[in-house]
């Protein structure tokens, strides 16, 4: 039996069955799937230090001479994981189910105030004031985003290069994705809700999705080392509906809406409208 043949640890079993020796693409491809469930259980730090190469190599059940064959320096390695991890990066299922659920339920619970443009007002509001403290602790609590923001730390430390490039673009398609399903949302529910974007500001639902992504992330970095700050709640009436308890994540994205949406004045509300709204929710 060679080398190659032996567990990670390189010891032999008695008796054991020669195990195929498997190619420098496996070796590669196993190594890599289980460095990236390493740090999906752990999260990113800004550099990879935390992460070791022979754990990796234990973890992904492979032979330590075919691991150093694909990879002669580790930091080789290193370089193929974090394109591998900027690839993986899957920022659109971060707290995107939940979201959709807590928006249907604050809109069904209070179906009575699409009666009024006032009471309509105010369930806008009451949708951001809720689902802008939900996105924000989802994004707190979450090891993708965090991870995500430190591959963002980490690519600015890299030297200028191919592996810089490959990471950030990797990085930047799966932001673009992340923000299309975040303007998607705002531009359903509040046109569900009958507002529209202002047509004088001539942006688009991707624009208001970035103000208020930014708005989230800046506090979610903060909440890692003020946290105190980041979560601080206010009582006030910003938006003239009633005064409420805002998370400062709720109030700034609310900020942004209150500043680029309108009642729409295409929209008629009666029975048809509402009938609209109730099967929408059920969908």
């Amino acid at each position: 039996m060679g080398d190659d043949d032996r567990p990670a640890d390189g010891s032999r079993t008695p008796g054991a069955r020669r195990r195929r020796r498997l190619s420098d693409a496996e070796t590669a491809q196993r190594m890599l799937r289980a460095a990236t469930e390493m740090v999906g259980r752990s999260g990113l730090t800004v550099s990879l230090d935390h992460l070791s190469f022979e754990d990796v190599i234990r973890e992904a059940g492979v032979a330590r001479s075919a691991a150093y064959r694909r990879w002669p320096y580790k930091d080789l390695f290193f370089g193929d994981l974090l394109k591998e991890l900027a690839r993986a990066v899957e920022l659109s299922s971060v707290a995107g189910r939940e979201s959709e659920a807590l928006v249907r339920r604050v809109i069904a619970e209070r179906l009575d105030w699409l009666d009024t443009p006032a009471s309509r007002r105010r369930l806008l509001v009451e949708v951001l004031r809720l689902g802008g403290e939900h996105d924000f602790e989802m994004l707190a609590g979450s090891i993708a985003w965090r991870s995500y923001l430190a591959l963002h730390a980490t690519v600015q430390s890299l030297p200028p290069g191919e592996l810089r490039d490959e990471v950030a673009a990797a990085l930047a398609e799966s932001e673009r994705g992340f923000l299309e399903r975040v303007a998607a949302s705002w531009e359903r529910w509040a046109g569900l809700l009958g507002y529209r974007i202002r047509p004088e500001l001539g942006i688009s639902p991707a624009v208001v999705a970035t103000l208020a992504s930014a708005t989230l992330r800046g506090l979610t970095l903060m909440a890692a080392v003020t946290p105190e700050a980041a979560r601080q709640r206010v009582t006030a009436d910003p938006f003239g509906t009633g005064p409420a308890e805002w998370s400062l994540a709720a109030l700034g994205a609310a900020s942004v809406a209150a500043t680029v949406f309108e009642e729409d004045p295409t929209v008629t509300w009666d029975e048809a409208r509402v009938a609209a709204v109730r099967a929408a929710l059920s969908d």
